[in-house]
């Protein structure tokens, strides 16, 4: 695997919902792993109006072959009607470490 066929979807969600989220989509293999990371403060306007939410944020990494399942059932999970879920190409990485996100995505 290279560089080129792994991305990070990024998702912001609920302090509640996040755990349970990430561990999900490890499981299903949807991901490789899944960072938390609490303490996101996010403004946004929504349904006309400006409003603020604490939040975390989530950074799956995945390959490109299974982004588009990931972002579906992360869709599908998630609290939110509208999440924000978004994919951001990866331009390089430890070779090490991209074969182990491969293999942890497409299983035994």
């Amino acid at each position: 695997m290279t560089a080129a066929d792994a991305v990070l979807v990024l998702c912001t969600a609920p302090l509640a919902a996040a755990d349970g989220l990430a561990r999900q989509l490890v499981e299903e293999r949807l991901c490789a792993c899944v960072n938390v990371l609490p303490g996101v403060r996010s403004v946004f306007r929504w349904q006309g109006k400006v409003d603020t939410a604490d939040e975390c944020l989530l950074l799956a990494k995945t390959t490109r072959a299974a982004a588009a399942n990931l972002r579906s059932r992360l869709a599908a999970l998630h609290p939110y009607d509208v999440p924000e879920i978004l994919e951001v190409a990866i331009d390089g990485g430890l070779p090490a470490y991209l074969r182990w996100l491969a293999d942890a995505v497409a299983g035994p």
